[in-house]
């Protein structure tokens, strides 16, 4: 980890090159949204075929609070797909963040959101209740 040094403090910079992975989780209410949900789940695998796309969970599963399935893809797609999702994400809400091996970190601090920012259940990423 790099140090950066402004007057008498230190600030501890990390290194990108730690991140091996993002996750883009996409949003949607089963009742109201899932069919753009579907249609930008498609646009997606047509457009980036080497992005992993995981299962639809249609309850909130892990730290997520409501129905979402989640995009996995390498560091080097970062700057084509995230400023596609930017422009196509068809209204809903998507949550970006790297994969550092810090699942807390990762979701609470290193977060970019696209659209409402939700309340993660964070908790269940520390153990703590």
């Amino acid at each position: 980890m790099l140090e950066h040094r402004t007057s008498s403090e230190r600030i501890a910079v990390q290194d990108p090159r730690q991140i091996t992975a993002y996750h883009a989780h996409i949003y949607y209410d089963p009742a109201t949204s899932r069919r753009e949900a579907a249609l930008l789940r498609e646009r997606i695998g047509e457009l980036f075929p080497d992005a992993r796309l995981g299962r639809w969970h249609d309850q909130p599963v892990g730290p997520h609070p409501q129905a979402m399935y989640q995009i996995v893809f390498r560091p080097d797609q970062f700057g084509p797909i995230v400023p596609w999702l930017l422009l196509n994400r068809c209204g809903l809400t998507i949550l970006v963040h790297p994969e550092t091996g810090d699942d807390y970190r990762d979701h609470a601090e290193h977060a970019l959101w696209l659209g409402a920012i939700l309340s993660l259940r964070l908790d269940v990423l520390t153990g703590r209740i």
